[in-house]
């Protein structure tokens, strides 16, 4: 599976870009069924951020793609690697992981302007997350992306999709500006999304999405990837996802178990 070469150069100049119909029908139906079996038996890093009369409204997971065979073949099979290869231009892709957000209708929670990277255990430039929509979702709830904010020198503190910042003591990190109430001040992007499309963006691409206010859910499967560059980094503070698990040291490229080479 390939990619225009305009589509790779707009994600290293924008950090952000849509890429429409990559996504076959069929693989769309089996993450739905992956999410279906997620969420009947959500992992210990579920989060729930709204709920309304004791119905959840907002929630993600992350982390499960090792034991959910709908994920795993989807990492595998699905030729999303080739199109991480692609738009990293890199030599080689590594698994990151894999993260489901779901805003039922009516979740009025925004999810907060955030860098992924932030909370990540990785440093680097060579890296690509996959939004991939399992619902169509109209622009007005859609992901936005401040365009090439992935080149800024800024790191921001990881803030809680609560609201609160996580506890850091890194003084690489500052507070992220008040973006919301300075939109005019960003150059903001964001997409109409039918089944099939996907947003690929850079772990270090500030974003942050508005709350569901349609009358359809909103399920979003996101497929994160690593390449040439990635190095291993632990926080001086807390990181989502923690991977306990993970024995590497500061410096260390990401092949491993947890982060398995792909291509």
């Amino acid at each position: 599976m390939l990619i225009e070469q305009d589509t790779v150069n707009l994600y290293q100049d924008q950090g952000v870009v849509l890429v429409k119909k990559i996504i076959s029908s069929n693989w769309i139906k089996k993450l739905k069924k992956g999410i279906k079996k997620n969420f009947e038996n959500p992992s210990q890093y579920k989060c729930v951020y709204e709920k309304k009369n004791d119905k959840e409204l907002f929630y993600d997971d992350y982390c499960n793609w090792q034991r959910i065979k709908e994920y795993k073949d989807f990492f595998y099979n699905s030729g999303i690697a080739e199109i991480a290869l692609q738009l990293m231009q890199s030599k080689k892709v590594n698994i990151f992981h894999e993260h489901v957000l779901i805003k039922e209708a009516g979740a009025s929670k925004r999810t907060p302007w955030h860098q992924d990277q932030s909370y990540y255990c990785v440093n680097g430039f060579q890296n690509v997350s996959f939004w991939i929509p399992l619902d169509k979702i109209p622009k007005n709830t859609s992901p936005e992306f401040i365009s090439s904010s992935h080149k800024w020198t800024q790191k921001f503190l990881p803030t809680k999709f609560i609201g609160k910042n996580y506890e850091h003591v890194d003084k690489e990190f500052e507070r992220i500006p008040d973006i919301e109430s300075n939109r005019k001040k960003y150059d903001i992007l964001s997409y109409d999304l039918n089944l099939g499309d996907v947003i690929a963006f850079n772990f270090a691409t500030v974003h942050g999405a508005p709350g569901n206010i349609n009358n359809n859910r909103r399920r979003a499967f996101s497929a994160r990837f690593t390449g040439d560059d990635a190095r291993y980094i632990k926080r001086k503070g807390e990181m989502a996802p923690p991977f306990p698990e993970v024995k590497l040291k500061n410096g260390d490229v990401l092949d491993c178990e947890s982060f398995p080479l792909i291509i």
